[in-house]
């Protein structure tokens, strides 16, 4: 028997109402189920109510939907001093009918059950809220506290499902809080048959540092993130940290920055890096990590860019002060407006409310640059299963936004330095950099290479430099038959070859016109000529003196041989 292959419906979507929450509807891919209930719960101080009251405002003054607040636990006037801490104003919102408050009051030894019951009251008094501003959006907070009032449950979780049936019906979009229980999500079960959306908020501590998470559960009808994504409550209200980018579509940049380093520019080609790339510049303690991070920054200063510096090491004025040291006044473009440094405790926040404080720092002081200094404080250990993640996602939120990103990062010297990197955020990073102390000649040295660059030619050579009070000074390589030479034993040689050089330019300049050492030469040499003269001469003239002695005396020489030829012939003769 032939069989008919079964193709999904491309046309049909679900509708979905968007939640208005930051990170909400992109973990949801455009918010919750419309005209369907959803089901929010979470323990105790979790964030359920607040999570459902800005699900109604944003409604109302984002997206023209009127909401309704059903509560069961808080007062009208409680639940607005609360929100007006996170900047909202239901009490405007009352006012110009776009939100009604109803406190249900429940209290156990009030009540006294006779025969059978309903909740018909309840579906005349919201139903009379919803008509009376035209709602879209209800928000019951929480409906668990029907069931401490009342003893027949099963009467009761009859009677909630005439209320959701009800509540689609007359197409609210709904959300209801629950209390988590011990073995299921809500006390009472309230999942069995809320199921359209639930959502799971957690509120932890790790290492003695909370955290919160949220995890969508279920979706009906629609794909969805199903991971954990860690929220916050600040002060502009809920806030969901998602990856920014799913599909890593964010538009990038050709235009090359310089570094705050002219020799590191060098080594990048002569053109630094590129806007908004990310940048790892990792090290041992000691290496100048801090000290380049400042030395961007103050250079895109200069260039009248706005930049912000996260410290987690250093208090503001301290790293104003230290940078001082190296010639480096980032005061005055604090004072200029150019420059925000804002420096905290690590232990202060979790991962998320640190990522969370980057987030509304950056939107609303709108910076060209972002300098972490250093990540590696962020987490007691780099292992931390969500600081990778975190640390993605405030790169993935500055390339989105088209910040450059510097981030140091603390390890340690040697191949341990490459391995940490090579294992933990190096991949993330589109440029690293990684500096080192250099041991040997009883001295230490500190050493810079460019690890990676994606997209521009680099520099493969390791370069020693110096700390100054004019900045950072990348040296030459010095070069000798031994190898390349660095520190002290590169001074000495430089010495040496100076001083040398300078003797042959002593040497050379007797040939020099005019020159003071050249004349100092000359009367030497007609001295020692006019004392050679002298020596020939005198010489010249004993030899003259010898040739007439010798000529005078000749003579008498020859006549005393002639005389004595002439005694010696006489003998003979006698």
């Amino acid at each position: 028997m032939a069989t008919k292959k079964l193709t999904p419906n491309k046309s049909y979507q679900l509708e979905k109402s968007a939640t208005g929450i930051s990170g909400m509807d992109e973990i949801t891919e455009g918010g919750l189920p419309a005209r369907r209930p959803t089901l929010v719960c979470g323990s105790a101080g979790s964030g359920k109510t607040m999570f459902a009251m800005e699900f109604l405002v944003r409604g109302a003054t984002e997206f023209g939907e009127p909401g309704v607040m059903m509560m069961f636990e808080e007062s009208a006037g409680e639940l607005t001093t609360n929100m007006r801490s996170l900047g909202f104003d239901l009490d405007d919102l009352v006012r110009k009918k776009k939100l009604v408050m109803d406190y249900v009051y429940i209290e156990r030894s009030e009540i006294e059950e006779t025969g059978d019951y309903d909740l018909e009251g309840l579906f005349i008094r919201l139903g009379h809220a919803i008509d009376s501003i035209g709602a879209k959006r209800v928000v019951i907070d929480t409906l668990e506290a029907l069931f401490s009032g009342f003893d027949s449950e099963a009467i009761l979780r009859a009677e909630l499902r005439r209320l959701f049936r009800w509540l689609k019906d007359k197409g609210m979009t709904t959300v209801i809080t629950g209390e988590r229980g011990e073995a299921s999500l809500t006390r009472y079960g309230l999942e069995e048959y809320v199921a359209d959306c639930v959502i799971l908020l957690d509120h932890r501590v790790v290492e003695e540092v909370s955290t919160r998470r949220l995890r969508v559960i279920k979706y009906r009808g629609t794909t969805h993130g199903t991971n954990e994504y860690p929220f916050m409550i600040g002060a502009g209200g809920f806030s969901v940290l998602p990856i920014t980018s799913l599909t890593l579509d964010h538009q990038v940049s050709s235009q090359r920055v310089g570094t705050g380093i002219a020799k590191l520019d060098a080594m990048f080609g002569g053109k630094g890096w590129f806007r908004g790339s990310s940048i790892l510049i990792s090290g041992a303690p000691g290496t100048g990590k801090s000290s380049m991070g400042a030395l961007f920054a103050n250079s895109a200063c200069a260039r009248g860019e706005r930049t912000v510096i996260f410290g987690f090491e250093e208090s503001a004025s301290q790293i104003v002060r230290n940078m001082r040291s190296i010639g480096i006044d980032l005061q005055r473009w604090i004072d200029a407006g150019l420059l925000q440094i804002h420096a905290s405790r690590p232990t202060l926040f979790g991962l998320e409310q640190h990522l969370m404080k980057m987030y509304e720092t950056v939107i609303r002081y709108k910076p060209k640059n972002v300098v972490v200094d250093p990540i590696s404080n962020l987490s007691f250990d780099h292992n931390t299963a969500g600081f990778k993640p975190t640390l993605m996602r405030l790169i993935d939120f500055l390339k989105m936004h088209g910040i450059t990103g510097v981030f140091t990062n603390l390890t340690t010297d040697g191949p341990i330095a490459l391995a940490e990197g090579s294992t933990g955020v190096s991949s993330l990073m589109d440029t690293w950099v990684l500096v080192s102390n250099l041991q040997g000649n009883a001295e230490r040295t500190r050493a810079i290479q460019i690890l990676k660059s994606r997209g521009m030619p680099h520099s493969n050579q390791i370069r020693e430099f110096v700390m100054t009070h004019k900045g950072l000074d990348i040296i030459d390589i010095f070069r000798t038959g031994r190898g390349a030479l660095t520190g002290s034993a590169r001074v000495q040689e430089q010495e040496r070859r100076t001083a040398r050089a300078v003797r042959l330019a002593d040497g050379s300049s007797i040939f020099g016109p005019g020159g003071e050492r050249a004349r100092m030469l000359e009367a030497q040499m007609a001295l020692m000529q006019e004392e050679l003269d002298i020596e020939t001469s005198q010489q010249e003239g004993g030899r003259r003196r010898d040739d007439a002695a010798g000529r005078a005396a000749e003579p008498a020489g020859k006549a005393t041989m002639k005389k004595a030829a002439r005694a010696a012939q006489g003998k003979r003769r006698g």
